[in-house]
């Protein structure tokens, strides 16, 4: 079966008709239009149309529609086509024998009003059909893969097999080696993601570890390759995230056009910025005349909350008049982290014409309790009706789904699963479900690659999800034991914690081949994290091992070094991954207060590692978090409980949402203030006809009804 996949064309109605013709033939493989664009001494050379193809390699399609087609200009066209994609190909030693290149590449033009025709121009969908039903490529199944690599360019750009230091191959860096060997081609989903455009609002979602920061890094190059004057904006909550992208962008570019890009047209900037650094909001706010506010400013009118960048973005979209467009494109990545309002001043920031916006999101790695709404909801209504609604008819690509990942284990990622919805957790007192939070759309299970084994998704009824190979690959988890993917640790106290994990980072580093980028420590409260790491730190310096906090001791924007380990808290590690995640004083996310967000942040950390993950953490919480883990490797990494009512659903909404200080201190008030009450009566200090007839209903009708 062919997989279609649409980029930008100005051919569409030829494209169809050559669409139609190719899914009506039994054939295998993909059809790229307006993809790629090939590199030459004299620039860029668009190809309008491409099929890669396990029966018959790769041809080169010139779509023309014109009735005057002179078969020498033609002919000299296709064969500058035919040597530029075999110069192409001609870089990837796997794709040749020798001197001898394996792919076969056929150019040919489909011109069904051209008077002329020849063995390179067909006029007719049956002699076109009758050729390529007699191409036939017989070395098909040991290079179509690597052809789809080379075409997609994914290893390249990643710069896979920078792993020279690789002697023992049980070792866990031959093992890491391996498992990025085989991560080198998008999966079908992934390329539509890159490359089919939208002339409007197009919205990405998928699970951790689905590549979305990779796809929209791809997008963002193949966008300023097909439109040369627009100018690009991609746009993000963690700092870190910056130089991941400048280098994937930068990579692709090269790779695909042999120029290094302009980055007067692609702007990589953080979503707030100051007054000191680039940022979406301020450049907005400068640019419409709006009183800007950097974060001490926000704080100081809105209170030190996480919503004080949401409440800076409401201001300024409800004060604009006429906004001004800054960017012709704009994607958002990690979107579950942004209100709608910052959503909705992207929207504003683009011209009104052509507002081309690409969101990206997971929605249980928000780690401030943030649903992301409907884009009906996020984009506002216009003269009564929505300005965007998502539609995949007609061949659109307005709304995608990753449902397959590629970064965590099939155990880690249905552990991470677990904990952050308290699957098994052991339910309280007061609780009518041990449920944390869920889904609310019960679609998305399905969305991101969960398959129903028992039951079914309805209210009230047990259920059972797991995940198969074509969602979770199986290379992900072979190479290692269950037991050494994920361990939980239990210890008495920070220094003992900290001295196992030291030990374990200096066998990892001297003994298992892994490089320092290839582990990242993570504490999931940034008020404590300088302090609670201290003790790591200063044991691995004991040994002679080096390690950063990010943002403290390098800039927010330098994640990784070579010589140094990564520490970081939640906020700085989203987007980012490592082999090797420790995650310390994990206890801090069992129970208590903002339980929602805790959990976020339990899913979060673990969905980091792409190999091994070891969460530890001190004393009784730490226990809970290790019944939990127990129970979901028990059943075998699947998730059973009894899915929770509509209501059952909306009081978890209420009694584990993220609370501010403020609302803290006034429940604790209010407690205090109703024991207290309670207790006089039982002592009979005052009687309850004593109390307010008004305040007793009114308390009766909230408890009771």
């Amino acid at each position: 079966m062919i997989t279609v996949v649409r980029g930008v064309t100005s051919k569409k109605v030829l494209a169809d008709r050559l669409i139609e013709l190719l899914e009506g033939m039994e054939l295998d493989g993909y059809f790229y239009l307006g993809y790629p664009v090939l590199g030459s001494m004299e620039g860029k050379i668009k190809v309008d149309a491409l099929l890669i193809s396990s029966q018959c390699g790769l041809i080169i399609f010139d779509l023309d529609m014109t009735s005057e087609v002179d078969a020498e200009k033609k002919t000299a066209m296709l064969d500058e086509l035919y040597n530029n994609m075999e110069s192409r190909l001609k870089r990837y030693s796997y794709l040749s024998k020798r001197r001898s290149l394996q792919v076969p590449i056929y150019v040919i033009s489909y011109a069904p009003r051209s008077r002329v025709s020849n063995e390179d121009i067909f006029t007719s969908e049956d002699s076109l059909k009758a050729y390529i039903k007699g191409l036939c490529w017989k070395e098909s199944p040991d290079y179509y893969p690597k052809l789809l690599e080379a075409v997609q360019m994914v290893s390249q750009i990643k710069k896979r097999g920078q792993r020279g230091n690789i002697k023992n191959a049980d070792s866990r860096g031959a093992k890491l080696k391996r498992i990025e060997d085989q991560i080198s081609c998008l999966d079908k989903d992934q390329s539509k993601a890159v490359i089919e455009t939208v002339e409007g609002v197009q919205r990405i979602r998928g699970l951790a570890g689905s590549g979305k920061t990779i796809v929209l890094a791809l997008k963002v190059a193949y966008l300023y390759t097909m439109y040369e004057s627009k100018v690009i904006a991609v746009t993000f909550n963690s700092r870190a995230l910056k130089n991941q992208f400048e280098q994937l962008i930068t990579n692709f570019i090269i790779e695909n056009t042999n120029e290094e890009p302009d980055w007067t047209r692609i702007r990589i900037i953080h979503a707030w910025g100051s007054r000191n650094s680039e940022g979406l909001y301020f450049n907005f706010c400068k640019a419409n005349n709006l009183v800007c506010y950097d974060y001490a400013d926000a704080c100081r009118k809105y209170g030190r909350n996480a919503d004080a960048f949401d409440k800076v973005c409401e201001e300024a979209i409800d004060t604009v008049n006429k906004p001004v467009p800054l960017y012709d494109v704009i994607l958002v990545d990690e979107a579950q982290d942004f209100s709608k309002y910052f959503l909705r001043m992207c929207y504003l920031s683009l011209p009104e014409e052509s507002r081309m916006l690409v969101y990206a999101y997971d929605e249980l790695q928000s780690l401030d309790n943030k649903n992301v709404a409907s884009p009906e909801v996020i984009f506002g209504s216009s003269n009564g009706k929505p300005n965007v609604i998502l539609d995949n008819g007609n061949g659109r690509a307005e709304d995608i789904v990753l449902s397959k990942c590629y970064r965590n284990s099939r155990p880690v990622l249905i552990t991470a699963h677990s904990l952050g919805f308290g699957i098994y957790r052991t339910k309280e007192k007061g609780e009518e479900t041990q449920l944390v939070q869920l889904f609310e759309d019960k679609k998305l299970w399905e969305d991101i690659g969960y398959t129903v084994k028992e039951g079914g998704i309805c209210d009230g009824k047990p259920v059972t999800f797991y995940r198969t190979e074509k969602t979770s690959p199986a290379f992900l988890e072979d190479h290692s034991p269950v037991d050494d993917l994920i361990q939980f640790l239990r210890f008495e106290d920070s220094l003992q914690e900290a001295l196992w994990v030291a030990d374990d980072i200096e066998r990892n580093l001297r003994n298992e081949e892994l490089k320092y980028r290839d582990i990242m420590i993570i504490h999931p409260d940034p008020r404590v994290a300088k302090s609670y790491v201290a003790n790591i730190r200063m044991i691995l310096m004991e040994r002679r091992i080096k390690s950063h906090i990010v943002g403290i001791q390098t800039s927010p924007d330098d994640f990784f070094q070579e010589d140094s380990v990564a520490i970081t808290q939640i906020y700085r590690a989203k987007g980012n991954e490592a082999a090797v995640v420790y995650l310390v004083n994990a206890d801090l996310c069992a129970g208590g207060v903002n339980l929602s967000r805790k959990r976020n942040i339990l899913f979060t950390a673990i969905t980091r590692s792409k190999a091994w993950v070891r969460v530890c953490g001190l004393g009784e919480n730490m226990d809970k978090l290790i019944s939990e883990y127990r129970k979901v490797k028990e059943n075998d990494f699947q998730l059973s409980f009894v899915y929770p009512s509509e209501e059952q659903r909306k009081k978890m909404r209420i009694i584990h949402r993220d609370k501010t200080q403020n609302e803290i201190s006034a429940i604790k008030q209010s407690n205090f203030s109703l024991s207290e009450v309670t207790q006089k009566i039982i002592n009979g200090e005052i009687q309850k006809e004593d109390l307010d007839t008004n305040t007793l209903n009114a308390l009766k009708d909230v408890l009771f009804n």
